[in-house]
C-alpha cells in the first residue's frame, strides 16, 4: 500500500510485505513447526534461567548477574523477530506497517548490539576471576557490574537509535516487498528510492565498532585466561577451565561470525538470500543455545536446580 505525501522527507510507503524464509509451499508447515519448537525452547531456557538466578541466593554473583542479563537480551530479541516470522509461514501475505517495521528494526538492533557488548563484559568477568582472583570482589563489585550492564544497554539503545534515525530519512516509494523474514538494514536499503550512502557509512562504522571492540575484548581476555590456565598444575583444574572457555568461545564464534558475515561488507556485494541464512543463526539458534552452553552444563546451575526441586517436593 502506498500513499503520495507532499513531504519528501517521509516515506510514501505505508506498509511492507515480508517475503519470509522461503516461498515453497511444501516447506511452510515443517519450518513453522521447527521454528515454533526453537522459540519455545528459547523462551523456556532463558526465562527459566532468569527465574533460577533470582531464586537461588548462591547464584547472586557477578557471573550470573551478567548471565541473567544475557538471557533477558536473548529472550527479548528472539521475541522481537520469531513471532512475526511464524506468522509468515501460515499467512498468505505477511504485511507489516511502516511504523511497526521501524519499531521492530529499532528493538532488534538495540538487543543485538547489547548482546555483543554483554558477551565482552562476561569475558572480562572471567578474566578478572581467573587472572586476578584476589581482587575479584573489589573489581567486580555490584556497583561496577551495574554500571557495566547499564553501559551495555546504553550502547545498544544509542546505536539502534542512530541506525533507525538514518533509516527514517530514507524514502520508500516503489517496491515494498522485503526479501527477508524481518525488517533488517540491508533488505530495507535495497528498497530505497533515495540515496543510502549515509546509511551504508554509518552501518559499516557502527558495525565495526560493535563487532571489533567486543571481539578484541573477548580475545584479549581469553589470551590472558589461557596463559593463566597453562600455569595451573592440576590437570583437572586445567580441563575444567578449558572446557568452560571452549563452550563460551564456540557460542561467541557463531554469534560474531554470523554478524560479521552479514554486516562487515560493502552493501553492493550483499546477496538477497545470504542475509537470511546468517540471520537465522543469531536471531533464533544462538538465543536457544546460550542457556545450554552457559548454564545447563554448569555445576552451580545444576546444584541450584536440584535445590529448587527438593524444596518444591518437600513442601
Amino acid at each position: 500500500m502506498q500513499v503520495q505525501m507532499a513531504d519528501t522527507n517521509h516515506s510514501t510507503v505505508t506498509e511492507f510485505i515480508l517475503a519470509g524464509l522461503t516461498d515453497k509451499p511444501e516447506l511452510q508447515l515443517p519450518l513453522f513447526l521447527l521454528f515454533l519448537g526453537i522459540y519455545l525452547l528459547t523462551v523456556l531456557g532463558n526465562l527459566g534461567m532468569i527465574i533460577l538466578i533470582l531464586l537461588s541466593s548462591h547464584l547472586h554473583t557477578p557471573m550470573y548477574f551478567f548471565l541473567s542479563s544475557l538471557s533477558f537480551i536473548d529472550l527479548c530479541y528472539s521475541t522481537v523477530i520469531t513471532p512475526k516470522m511464524l506468522v509468515n509461514f501460515v499467512a498468505k501475505k505477511n504485511v507489516i506497517s511502516y511504523e511497526e517495521c521501524m519499531t521492530q528494526l529499532y528493538f532488534f538492533l538495540a538487543f543485538v548490539i547489547s548482546e555483543c557488548h554483554m558477551l565482552a563484559a562476561m569475558a572480562y568477568d572471567r578474566y578478572v576471576a581467573i587472572c586476578n582472583p584476589l581482587l575479584y570482589n573489589v573489581t567486580m563489585s555490584y556497583q561496577i557490574c551495574s554500571w557495566m550492564v547499564g553501559g551495555v544497554y546504553g550502547m545498544g539503545l544509542i546505536g539502534a537509535a542512530v541506525h533507525t534515525l538514518c533509516m527514517l530519512r530514507v524514502v520508500f516509494c516503489k517496491a515494498n516487498i522485503i526479501n527477508h523474514y524481518f525488517c533488517d538494514l540491508f533488505p530495507l536499503m535495497e528498497l530505497a528510492c533515495s540515496s543510502t550512502y549515509v546509511n551504508e557509512v554509518v552501518l559499516l562504522c557502527l558495525s565495526a565498532f560493535n563487532i571489533f571492540i567486543p571481539t578484541l575484548t573477548i580475545l584479549g581476555s581469553y589470551i590472558f585466561i589461557i596463559i593463566s590456565i597453562l600455569r595451573i598444575k592440576s590437570t583437572e583444574g586445567r580441563f575444567k577451565a578449558f572446557s568452560t572457555c571452549s563452550s563460551h568461545f564456540s557460542a561467541v564464534s557463531v554469534f560474531f561470525g554470523s554478524l560479521a558475515f552479514m554486516y562487515l561488507q560493502p552493501f553492493s556485494v550483499s546477496s538477497k538470500d545470504k542475509g537470511k541464512v546468517s540471520s537465522v543463526f543469531y536471531t533464533t539458534i544462538v538465543p536457544m543455545l546460550n542457556p545450554m552452553i552457559y548454564s545447563l552444563r554448569n555445576r552451580d546451575v545444576k546444584l541450584a536446580l536440584n535445590k529448587l526441586f527438593q524444596k518444591k517436593f518437600h513442601v
